[in-house]
């Protein structure tokens, strides 16, 4: 009732969740203005029993401030944070699409690998995304070090046009914004962590890299080569840890040379052996696609999309 009183003054109209977490609830609303203006947004809203908690009220607000002048085509944009009787809330743009796991597991269905080169374009947009990030400074110059630390398919979006997009900086660290202390604890998904962070050091933004490569070598192959098949969070960030990277020509036989090489680079153990920015590794990806002159559009990926989409 309460939540209900305070969406009436925000003008803001529920329309269906879109995902929901233990810390708060991602609804499709509409936001009203003056003479019936209407606009599709995403809210984030922060249970009110969190709001009251300094750390994640700290990091709800951190990720806003962090993202706000994020702007960029492959970066969900976001449009406004508030709060309102000691609840906190964020508005964020709407994409009308799926989540890349979603579209992996509509992958799947179909009884077919996806094509090398629509896996490799999402991934390329996502080191787009990422480039940017990595090198946002703030007001006075100051390179910000934004490390994002949770790249994975559920914060990968892929509109209905063909978009693909990169969400929830909710973990992310930057200069004089960083909530979660490395060294000490592993912030992000199991699955999708460089080795760095599975060993609790304190990362750098190739750390988003590696993820890419985790993300781009379970696209091609429709499973993630680290996770323990028995859901162990141990063992996989074991597996991060020390499991050889595996000659991926040997399990699709489309996989050429040039891409196992970018697959190894951008999953190398030694971070110091890695791409060495998400620029650098997007250039590689790009090359590959459209060496030939054409390649993968936003265009062809929501063609495939409507396809896939019951």
């Amino acid at each position: 009732m309460e939540q209900n009183k305070i969406l009436d003054k925000l003008h803001i109209e529920l329309i269906s969740p879109i995902s929901e977490g233990g810390m708060g609830v991602v609804y499709e609303a509409l936001q009203h203005g003056t003479g019936d203006f209407r606009k599709v947004v995403a809210l984030k809203l922060i249970r009110e029993e969190y709001s009251a908690i300094d750390e994640f009220r700290d990091n709800f607000m951190g990720e806003a401030k962090l993202v706000a002048d994020l702007i960029h085509t492959n970066i969900v944009q976001t449009y406004h944070l508030g709060e309102m009787d000691g609840q906190y809330y964020m508005t964020m743009e709407f994409i009308n699409g799926v989540n890349l796991a979603q579209f992996m597991r509509l992958q799947r269905n179909s009884g077919q690998y996806l094509a090398i080169d629509l896996a490799v374009f999402i991934v390329s947009r996502i080191c787009r995304g990422l480039s940017h990030a990595h090198q946002k400074c703030g007001r006075d110059g100051r390179l910000l070090g934004i490390v994002h630390r949770d790249v994975g398919p559920k914060n990968i979006m892929i509109a209905r046009e063909g978009d693909v997009k990169l969400t929830d900086f909710g973990i992310a660290k930057a200069l004089d914004l960083m909530y979660n202390e490395e060294g000490h604890t592993i912030v992000g998904k199991d699955a999708y962590l460089s080795p760095e962070q599975a060993r609790r050091e304190v990362t750098d933004a190739r750390a988003d890299l590696f993820a890419c490569g985790i993300v781009l070598a379970e696209l091609l192959l429709l499973g993630n080569i680290f996770e323990d098949e028995d859901g162990d969070a141990q063992a996989t960030r074991e597996n991060i840890r020390s499991l050889e990277i595996p000659d991926f020509r040997e399990y699709r036989e489309d996989i050429d040379e040039k891409l196992n090489t970018i697959l190894q680079l951008a999953l190398a153990k030694d971070r110091e052996q890695r791409f060495q920015t998400a620029i650098e590794m997007l250039e590689e990806l790009e090359k590959y696609i459209y060496s030939d002159g054409y390649g993968p559009t936003n265009e062809k990926l929501a063609a495939y999309l409507a396809e896939l989409l019951p």
